[in-house]
C-alpha cells in the first residue's frame, strides 16, 4: 500500500511540474526576413516590423510572388547572321522570336540549316551551343591543313571512327578539316574506301564544305573545286 501511495504522489507532482514548464516558456520570435521588412517600410507599417511575437492578420499579410522567367543573357546574333549548329553544321538565323512554355517567357533564335533542310529554335540563353563562322584566316589555314600529309594510325577502325565523328560533332572547323584529310583516298572511286569511311568522310566534307561557301560566297562548284586541289583529288579524278 505504501510503494501504491507514494507512486500517486510521485505521478501528482510530475504533472504538476510539467504544466508549471509549459506555462514558463517564452513564446517564439517571429523571423522577418529584409525583404518583407522593407516591403512593410515603404507601405507604411514601421509598427509590424517591431512586432516578434503573433501572427499577422489578413490586412497585414503581404503577398510574395514568385515571377518565372528565362536566365536573361545578351543577344550576340542578328537576324540573317551565319552560325554552325555543331551537330547539324551552318545555319542561317531567320529570326529571333518569343514564346511562353510553362509559365515561362523565352526568347530563342530560328535557325535554318539548308543543307538539312531542317529548322532549329535554340534560346538564346543556350547560345553558348553556336559558334560564329570562321574568319578569311581560319579558311586559309583550313585549305592549308588540306594540303598536309594525313596521318596513318593503326588503331581498330571502330575506335577511330569513334574519333572522327566526335570531331564532326564538336562544330571546331580545324577538326573538319583534319577529318578530311585523313579520310581522304586522292580519288572518287567508291572501292578504295569501305561504307563507314566513305560516310564519314562525306558528312565532314560537305560541312567544311558549307562553311567555306558561306564565308567565302562563291559558287559550290567553286568551292569544291578548291577543296579538292587542297585535298590532291583534281589529277585522280582527270585520269579516271
Amino acid at each position: 500500500m505504501k510503494n501504491i501511495f507514494r507512486k500517486n504522489l510521485v505521478s501528482k507532482f510530475m504533472k504538476k511540474k510539467r504544466k508549471k514548464n509549459k506555462k514558463d516558456k517564452k513564446p517564439k520570435k517571429l523571423k522577418i526576413k529584409k525583404s518583407i521588412v522593407k516591403e512593410l517600410k515603404k507601405k507604411g507599417k514601421p509598427e509590424l516590423v517591431e512586432k516578434k511575437t503573433g501572427n499577422f492578420s489578413d490586412e497585414e499579410k503581404i503577398e510574395i510572388k514568385k515571377v518565372k522567367k528565362q536566365p536573361t543573357e545578351k543577344r550576340q546574333y542578328n537576324i540573317k547572321d551565319y552560325v554552325v549548329y555543331p551537330k547539324h553544321g551552318v545555319g542561317k538565323i531567320l529570326s529571333v522570336e518569343k514564346a511562353k512554355i510553362g509559365q515561362i517567357d523565352i526568347q530563342f533564335y530560328k535557325i535554318l540549316i539548308e543543307k538539312e533542310k531542317l529548322t532549329l529554335t535554340v534560346p538564346i540563353n543556350q547560345q553558348s551551343n553556336l559558334r560564329p563562322i570562321a574568319t578569311i584566316n581560319q579558311i586559309n589555314k583550313c585549305v592549308s591543313i588540306l594540303k598536309t600529309k594525313p596521318k596513318i594510325k593503326r588503331t581498330m577502325w571502330s575506335r577511330r571512327a569513334q574519333e572522327y565523328d566526335q570531331k564532326i560533332n564538336s562544330g571546331k572547323i580545324y577538326d573538319l578539316a583534319e577529318v578530311v584529310k585523313d579520310l581522304n583516298k586522292n580519288s572518287d572511286i567508291i572501292a578504295d574506301q569501305s561504307y563507314s569511311e566513305r560516310q564519314l568522310f562525306e558528312k565532314a566534307y560537305e560541312r567544311l564544305k558549307s562553311e567555306f561557301e558561306a564565308v567565302l560566297k562563291i559558287k559550290p562548284e567553286d568551292v569544291q573545286r578548291k577543296m579538292d586541289k587542297a585535298l590532291g583529288r583534281n589529277q585522280n579524278l582527270a585520269d579516271v
